[in-house]
């Protein structure tokens, strides 16, 4: 294990791992404060940041954060490392690793090379060299591009999760929030339901009436109710219409198990959603979330910062080629991120991270009641954010998920955020809403009234 040290204003500092450099380098935030990570102060951060600066990229391969033999993700990542993709980059230092991304060489087509050949250690540990205005400029330079029955991911677009909860999962209810997203355009990513049970036969119900709605319109977009991993192989067993599997993941294995998740039965549901092949022009069939804090919550931390944890978790996901990751950024608590601000940097490095791994990042851009935060937040994280080119976000209605008792951004966030950014939605759902009527000249959404769609909401009701 080695040992990394630092000279500032005539005082050493002594960083007895690389666990612990990291660490003392991350930007304040409750979570490492909670768990006894964080640096003391300033001071300290900033001495840990000039020694990571120091640190050879290729010691991440030969210095694991968490024993190989212990963690299965550390095995994966090490064991699917691609050493020609790495080949690039492998004599610089982390500091040197900076300022290549931000270099005119690092380029589209040269980032999606390098990110077989990255692991979320690297990427986290750069992240930490970074200001919010260097995560940005970086993770806009990188495309990734999936695809089910919409497109996700092309330059100049921003999709949407539509996000329809409600509390007893009542079909009229998920009709009225289902029916306003996609009057206001949302839905291109995926409409996804966070069930308020994981019975087989409450999920079963709220696949059936989203694969009648898609069916009905034919609405070129996916569904996804958000249950155990387990229960959509059951329910795939049993015929069901599953377009995507939904698993939250974390970056231990300690931590996944915590979910009730192996390697395994990802590789099971993954084979088995492929074997589906319901979408049309793509079969990309996982939906993963994440979120900073989540292994530290369940005791399954090892001692490594938060943010670090979480961009282990994309390595996860990077295994099974997902259509959509996002990070949930605010949705555990002021625990792990106090404030608007830490929120707002978390959601940049997550997302960074992602991307730079090769992973089609959006986010839930969030915060719970008890947070220090205000929509005032939600806004300046969704401007940012959009401007770093995410591949999608969540939106709620109103901003408020009345299931989960959290806020969120709302469709008219997307609105918002297209019209400033010229952004438009999946090309394939943008035609479906230029053929119903609801588009207007400037590709904006037009208001209308006594729409055909509104026939969903009585329908459904009924």
């Amino acid at each position: 294990m080695s040992v990394h040290t630092a000279t500032l204003g005539g005082e050493r500092y002594r960083f007895a791992s690389l666990a612990r450099l990291l660490a003392s380098a991350s930007p304040e935030r409750s979570g490492d404060r909670l768990a006894g990570l964080a640096a003391d102060d300033a001071r300290q951060r900033v001495a840990a940041r000039w020694a990571l600066a120091e640190v050879p990229l290729a010691a991440f391969l030969t210095e694991p954060l968490i024993p190989y033999e212990s963690d299965d993700v550390t095995r994966l990542i090490l064991d699917t490392h691609d050493r020609a993709a790495f080949a690039p980059v492998a004599a610089l230092t982390v500091g040197e690793f900076r300022e290549w991304l931000l270099s005119e060489a690092a380029d589209a087509p040269a980032l999606a090379a390098l990110a077989p050949g990255l692991t979320p250690e690297m990427t986290a540990a750069v992240s930490k060299l970074m200001g919010n205005a260097d995560l940005v400029a970086v993770a806009r330079k990188v495309r990734v591009v999936t695809a089910f029955r919409s497109t996700i991911g092309l330059p100049g677009r921003l999709a949407t999760r539509l996000q329809p909860n409600h509390p007893t999962d009542d079909p009229a209810g998920v009709a009225a929030a289902l029916l306003d997203g996609l009057l206001l355009g949302s839905g291109d990513a995926v409409i996804g339901i966070n069930p308020a049970t994981d019975s087989p036969k409450a999920v079963r119900d709220l696949l059936d009436l989203l694969d009648g709605v898609i069916r009905r319109y034919a609405i070129p977009t996916q569904s996804c109710v958000l249950c155990h991993v387990t229960t959509s192989i059951d329910l795939m067993a049993s015929g069901a219409p599953v377009d995507l599997v939904f698993q939250s993941i974390a970056g231990t294995q300690a931590a996944n198990a915590s979910f009730g998740v192996t390697l395994g039965l990802l590789d099971e549901a993954h084979q088995a959603a492929r074997a589906l092949g319901r979408g049309t022009v793509g079969n990309h069939v996982m939906y993963f979330e994440t979120g900073q804090g989540s292994a530290l919550s369940a005791g399954a931390h090892h001692g490594v910062d938060q943010q670090t944890v979480e961009a282990r978790a994309y390595a996860v996901a990077r295994r099974y080629d997902p259509l959509l990751v996002n990070t949930v950024v605010g949705f555990i608590g002021p625990e792990y991120l106090y404030d608007g601000r830490q929120i707002l940097r978390a959601a940049l490095e997550d997302h960074f991270c992602g991307k730079l791994l090769g992973l089609p990042m959006g986010l839930d851009i969030c915060y719970t009641n008890h947070a220090d935060a205000d929509d005032d937040d939600i806004a300046t994280m969704l401007t940012m954010l959009g401007v770093a080119g995410a591949s999608f976000v969540i939106c709620t209605p109103g901003g408020d998920d009345i299931m989960l008792n959290y806020q969120s951004a709302s469709y008219h966030d997307a609105l918002y955020l297209r019209e400033v950014l010229g952004l438009r939605p999946a090309p394939e759902f943008e035609a479906w809403l230029e053929s119903i009527g609801l588009l207007d000249g400037r590709g904006g959404i037009r208001e209308v009234a006594g729409h055909p769609l509104t026939a969903i909401g009585r329908g459904l009701a009924a």
